[in-house]
Order: C-alpha cells, then structure tokens, then sequence
C-alpha cells in the first residue's frame, strides 16, 4: 500500500528537502533537536505567543489532533521557557507529534525522558505566565520561515523545514530526486579515490 505524504516526508533527510526548496523556508538553524535522534513529520497547528505567556500553547493542545505538531512562534525569546515536562507530557498524552519552538523549554532531564521530539533554540530555568494572550492557527514566522496551519513541518538533527500545503506534492517528488541521486553518487564514489579525483577534477574545472 502506497505510504500517505507524511509518511514518505518522514524518510527523507531535511537535507533533500530543503535542497529542493533551493534552500527556503528553513528555521533558524539555532533551532534544533533537543536528542540527535529525535525526527519528525507531520501538519502544523500554529502558535503564535506573546514573550513570557504561554496561555496559547494550552491552547493549542487542548485544540490538536493526533499527528500534529505544535510550531510556536515565541520571538526568539531565551530567557522564559513555553513549556515544561509537565505540558510536554499532556501533549504527549494527547496524540500530539513534537513541539518546535523559536523559543525555549524548560525541564529538560524530564523531557527527554519522555522520547517526544522537542525542537527549540535551547533551555532555561525560567516559566512564562498565563496571562491569557496569543492566537492558535494563524499563518506565523517561526525562526524566519513562514509556516501557515497545515503546512508540513519536517526536523531531524540538521534542523526544520517547512513545506507549503500548495507545494507539497511537487516538493515530495524534487525531494526523493534529490535524495536517489545523493545515493546513487555515494555508491558511485565512496571508497574509490580515481572516481574521487574525477569527479573534483570535473566540479573545479567548471568552476573556472
């Protein structure tokens, strides 16, 4: 049986994606896994957060279907954490995905305990209040990309990449391009030190 969308972006390196998007819609590269291991597919539910209120993040678990992921837009912010291992384990509880965060967590010992994806710029000590704003499913700016609810997010320990619902099928297919070439050059070349030369001698040549 033919694997859905996701299924078949969660095979792929976020590097092929992001090579067939020449680039475009990556976060921050600041944002990164909380484990090497952790990798991720799945739809957006977006978050869009005032610094140091994460009132919306409850909102947007409460909100979520199995398989999302939450992308929260927390401004860059370091100093207050969005969440800790006790919202990330009702969101875990829940069916939800992974979290990505331009921002920061909190409790991190626990959280990694619990094997669920957490994408952020890093940790900190410090909990935000529940003053009550922010708004949930709104096209936002996570760590410079554009992410639009639905769109596909992909991470692993590169980074996260962002695929527009619009593209996402034309993306897919330039992505596994991408990705039988890389195979097929490593086959091609490792281990061989004439196809080695060759193949440098063919990429400096056409560069002069």
């Amino acid at each position: 049986m033919k694997h859905n969308i996701i299924d078949q972006f969660q095979q792929i390196p976020t590097t092929c994606i992001s090579d067939a998007m020449q680039g475009m819609n990556n976060l921050d590269p600041r944002v990164k896994p909380l484990t090497e291991e952790y990798r991720i597919a799945g739809r957006a539910l977006t978050v869009q957060m005032p610094v140091g209120d994460n009132m919306a993040v409850l909102r947007a678990i409460r909100e979520a279907k199995p398989g999302d992921i939450l992308v929260v837009d927390a401004k860059g912010d370091e100093y207050r954490a969005i969440a800790g291992d006790f919202v990330v384990g009702m969101a875990q509880s829940l069916g939800i995905k992974g979290i990505i965060v331009d921002g920061t967590i909190r409790d991190i010992l626990g959280i990694k305990k619990l094997h669920f994806p957490v994408f952020s710029r890093g940790t900190t000590a410090v909990a935000s209040g529940k003053a009550g704003g922010g708004e949930i499913n709104i096209p936002i700016s996570c760590g410079g990309a554009p992410v639009h609810p639905g769109d596909i997010v992909v991470g692993d320990a590169d980074g996260v990449v962002v695929v527009s619902q619009a593209l996402e099928q034309e993306v897919l297919r330039n992505a596994l391009a991408k990705l039988d070439k890389d195979n097929m050059r490593a086959a091609q070349y490792s281990g061989n030190p004439e196809k080695i030369i060759q193949y440098l001698d063919e990429i400096i040549g056409t560069a002069q």
